[in-house]
């Protein structure tokens, strides 16, 4: 079995927020304005991030990911909006998860936007469903729609003018993504890390956590070798013993708090099917074994 050694996370050094310190309404660059939403939690950290999008003074602005339905989130989207002097042009959508999407309907019946997403329910029964490699003209900008399936089958990310991408939950500020299963995919997660590294990002605009702005790709570059290291740590917990899920979860986590297990064993679920179809792992039901 090849030693893979640990990873090492680039934005250890960085210079970002701690846990709760994230300000609520932040100006990224010109082209775009962060709110945070009230929703805290192990997933999704201090929230999650609502971005607008419009080029200064052009008076419109493309809301992306309003996240959930919440009334004072909402009420701090639309003071955004009056400091940017727009109204709202477009809803878009990097997937169907309801931190993410829940506002979408309600909030574009509100704004008098169009919502967009890569999945029809998402966007509605007015709404427009986004190919890969469409170019928006919105807001006096445009908006490259990028196709990053693999943590949902739907997830789409948007590249900016400035050559910023917000990446939705394929790269969070914070920690790594889950691939949720079943219908996450590590092959299509690890093409789409490859796709959006290939763009050579000026900053990565996450979908929870602080935006990463002063080496994109080598965040990138540690997530790839992440789900390298993760397949090694289930192959070797598997020569130790493991055979389940579970006490896998249990020995690969077991320095992670326990209420991010549920998720972890999401991720753990689609890296075995990768392993599985690779003819690594032999897979029946929960339980795993070495060929």
């Amino acid at each position: 079995m090849p030693d893979v050694r640990t990873p090492v996370d680039p934005r250890a050094t960085w210079d970002l927020p701690a846990p709760g310190a994230m300000p609520r309404t932040a100006d990224l660059e010109p082209l775009v304005t962060r709110v945070l939403a009230p929703n805290p939690s192990p997933m999704t950290l201090d929230g999650t991030n609502t971005y607008l999008v419009g080029a200064p003074g052009s008076g419109q602005a493309v809301l992306v990911d309003p996240g959930p339905d919440d009334p004072a989130h909402l009420a701090a989207v639309e003071v955004a909006l009056a400091a940017r002097d727009a109204r709202c042009v477009a809803v878009l959508v990097t997937h169907h998860h309801g931190d993410h999407a829940e506002a979408a309907l309600p909030w574009g019946a509100r704004l008098g936007a169009q919502v967009a997403a890569a999945d029809a329910r998402v966007a509605g029964p007015d709404g427009r469903v986004l190919e890969p490699g469409e170019r928006l003209a919105l807001a006096g900008t445009t908006l490259g729609v990028v196709p990053t399936p693999g943590h949902t089958a739907d997830h789409l990310a948007f590249r900016l003018e400035s050559g910023a991408v917000l990446v939705g939950d394929h790269v969070l500020g914070r920690g790594t993504s889950v691939v949720t299963h079943p219908e996450g995919d590590v092959l299509a997660y690890l093409a789409s890390l490859r796709r959006v590294h290939d763009l050579g990002p000026s900053a990565l605009y996450c979908g929870h956590g602080p935006e990463l702005t002063e080496d994109p790709g080598a965040v990138l570059d540690f997530y790839l070798a992440h789900r390298v290291f993760r397949e090694q740590q289930l192959l070797a917990a598997m020569v130790r013993g493991a055979g389940t899920v579970d006490e896998l979860v249990a020995d690969v986590y077991a320095e992670v708090p326990r209420e991010v297990w549920p998720a972890a064993a999401q991720s753990t679920r689609a890296t075995l099917a990768k392993l599985a179809a690779e003819g690594h792992v032999v897979l029946d039901g929960d339980r795993v074994r070495l060929p």
